[in-house]
């Protein structure tokens, strides 16, 4: 038994066949690879986020020295070392979103929850913190909220989100201003003509 299961962490049925799943993704020898979506599972089960103890568990599920999964754990943004609200609201702050208002939007939704970076709402609904590159730098500003992206963001358009995701509706991820996934707004402005060939 692992230092993490006599502390009380094991995978769930469904958890450890999904655990299973991504270690077969790997060569034999090579199943430590796998420490990255197995810190995602193990987060998702312990409620958003990873301990010490499960750390652990899954040092010894794969194998490896406790010390190569707290370095992986620690890296990474992805993965929380302290208990997060239910939203986790995630504001990047990379050049391109700043340049686009990312400022602002942190502002926004700051004075909207009561809250600043790193800290949760007393009813335990959001947490705020802020990321460096989301990744979507054509959408900015851009803020993911748990695995949804909302992009082409404005002040406003943010604060309408969370008051959404609080009255438990429905809301559509990606850009928020009528843009298609990330082709250009407006307007073709080239290759406007088609030109048979001769």
């Amino acid at each position: 038994m692992s230092t993490a299961e006599k502390k009380g962490f094991c995978w769930t049925k469904e958890n450890e066949a999904l655990a299973q799943h991504h270690i077969a993704k790997y060569p034999e020898g090579r199943q430590q690879s796998a420490v990255m979506p197995l810190l995602d599972i193990a987060q998702r089960q312990n409620g958003g986020h990873v301990t010490v103890e499960i750390m652990e568990y899954i040092a010894d599920y794969l194998d490896m020295p406790a010390i190569r999964v707290q370095e992986v754990a620690t890296f990474y943004t992805m993965y929380n070392h302290r208990p997060i609200g239910k939203h986790h609201v995630q504001v990047c702050g990379t050049t391109p979103c700043w340049l686009r208002g990312s400022d602002k939007i942190l502002a926004a939704i700051e004075a909207h929850l009561g809250i600043k970076k790193g800290e949760t709402t007393a009813d335990g609904l959001f947490t705020l913190g802020e990321v460096e590159c989301a990744g979507a730098c054509v959408n900015a500003p851009v803020v993911s909220i748990g695995d949804d992206y909302f992009e082409d963001l404005s002040p406003e358009r943010v604060t309408e989100i969370l008051d959404m995701i609080k009255d438990g509706k429905d809301v559509v991820a990606g850009p928020q201003n009528g843009r298609q996934t990330s082709a250009p707004l407006g307007e073709l402005t080239s290759l406007t003509e088609f030109v048979e060939k001769a």
